[in-house]
């Protein structure tokens, strides 16, 4: 009798563990939530119309596809199941969002490994536990990351060894980094019209775009807004190669990156980084300037650390730009001025009235032609500037002559003649003519808070502006093509 009971108990043992999990067979189905009810021996149960519950681990191997259908709205994951893509995973929704999240605000895994062909649009994932995409091709598209813990990685997204896209995405309080791969793998997303506020709230140091170094192509971060809420620790922007893992090249344009404890940091030693059209405004959540609080820092371990600045505005931080030890910074040359604008950064650090428009705290010396500091004399200027001569034998000089002596009066500052875009004449009390080269096409004004105080459509051709009616200032201008989905960005001044 009781080696009957043994044998019952190992076959109940054996029943539990069967039902712990559910991996799709890889023989080239397509699944849909409705199909993987019927298929997968409950792991997926089905809870209502329209949604769903995941009640176990559930993987999509490779060969398989996991699609989720129109009509598939919610997807409940329960506490610390995790979903694991070595197949394929895919999501157009676009009426309306597919919600992938927990039933009691508990958090869940999703990997990408190996996975292919990966595109995902319209997903609002909730309480995830930091999901990790590992070698694999993913595109989210209008997503949304919230409320994700860092129980699995210190990020809402984390990935090794690949070029992840994110278009048209929102982060939002979520525990760690928005973004983030590791110091020894490599990896170039692109991220592009994205939203970031108030990630990394368990208030570590850490920035809400946390990112090792690149793979082959480019990283790109253009046209986003990175918004801390001006009292955490976390960071704007962080790019580091601490191991000299190839050559990180880095884009970064067209960007608003305000309230953080810092707005951009590139650190260690093989990056190339062109910085063009950002704005870095208000970054000084940081109580000791010594610790962070500068628009742009640069801390290279050697000559190949590259950063080519123009036409940003840097102001309202602890430190305009900050440069330690080697670097190779063009903030502008006699033939190819900066327009970069950098003024009103200041902390106590040396008397209440000091501005650091830029600190070279390095060996190296930095070309920055054609830039307004704050200042139309000479004197001033050196004033704000923090180099050889005042930090003495070993430090670099900064070359900033000659410089812009008034805050630049255009209200386009440059366009690249590459986008066949013309603006004409210099505008006088904010009324020019942008000339467009497309049938269509949207130009947006927005303030220093991202607000937005002008749009108007374009046509091909001609095209007269009146920007007389908003109040002098430091605007952020972003003209798109309809015609081919892509913008261009600048900065704009209104006397």
């Amino acid at each position: 009798m009781k080696k009957i009971s043994l044998t019952v108990a190992l076959l109940l043992a054996s029943f539990t563990l069967a039902q712990a999990q559910w991996i799709s067979p890889g023989n080239g189905t397509t699944y849909s939530m409705n199909d993987l009810v019927a298929e997968s021996d409950g792991c997926v149960e089905f809870v209502e119309e329209g949604t769903f519950r995941i009640n176990n681990d559930l993987t999509i191997s490779e060969n398989d596809i996991l699609a989720i259908a129109d009509n598939e709205s919610i997807v409940m994951v329960k506490d610390q199941v995790t979903i694991t893509i070595q197949g394929t995973f895919s999501c157009a929704h676009h009426d309306n969002y597919v919600e992938i999240k927990t039933e009691n605000n508990e958090h869940y895994n999703l990997r990408f490994e190996n996975a292919t062909d990966c595109m995902l649009s319209g997903i609002k994932f909730k309480y995830g536990g930091g999901f990790m995409i590992i070698e694999s091709d993913v595109l989210f598209d209008d997503c949304y990351f919230v409320h994700s813990n860092t129980q699995s990685n210190n990020a809402a997204v984390n990935y090794m060894n690949c070029n992840p896209v994110f278009k048209g995405c929102t982060f939002k309080n979520n525990d760690g980094a928005a973004i983030a791969s590791g110091v020894n793998v490599n990896g170039s997303p692109t991220i592009v019209d994205c939203y970031f506020y108030n990630n990394v709230i368990t208030n570590q140091n850490l920035p809400q775009i946390n990112l090792g170094p690149g793979a082959e192509d480019t990283i790109r971060i253009v046209n986003n807004v990175i918004e801390g809420n001006h009292y955490s620790m976390s960071g704007g922007i962080a790019i580091t190669d601490l191991m000299g893992t190839g050559s990180t090249k880095v884009l970064l344009k067209g960007n608003e990156i305000k309230n953080n404890r810092y707005g951009y940091n590139q650190q260690g030693m093989v990056i190339s980084s062109l910085i063009t059209d950002n704005l870095f405004i208000d970054n000084d959540a940081e109580v000791d300037p010594m610790n962070g609080g500068s628009g742009i820092s640069i801390y290279g371990y050697s000559t190949d650390m590259k950063a080519k600045l123009r036409r940003n505005t840097i102001t309202g931080n602890l430190w305009g730009i900050t440069a330690i030890y080697y670097n190779d910074i063009d903030m502008g040359t006699e033939d190819d001025w900066g327009y970069n604008i950098i003024s009103g950064n200041h902390n106590t650090g040396y008397g209440e009235d000091a501005v650091f428009a830029i600190y070279n705290n390095s060996f190296s010396d930095i070309t920055a032609i054609g830039n307004y500091w704050g200042a139309d004399d000479e004197t001033e200027v050196e004033n704000v500037i923090y180099h050889y001569p005042d930090l003495g034998e070993g430090y670099g000089t900064v070359t900033y002559l000659p410089f812009l002596e008034n805050e630049p009066t255009s209200i386009i500052q440059h366009v690249e003649d590459n986008y066949g875009v013309k603006v004409f004449p210099n505008p006088s009390h904010g009324q020019f003519t942008i000339n467009c080269p497309w049938e269509s096409a949207k130009f947006n004004v927005f303030n220093s808070l991202g607000q937005l105080v002008f749009t108007t459509n374009l046509k091909q051709g001609e095209n007269p502006i009146d920007l007389g009616k908003i109040n002098s200032g430091i605007y952020f201008a972003k003209l798109y093509s309809v015609e081919k989905k892509e913008g261009i960005s600048t900065i704009l001044i209104a006397e």
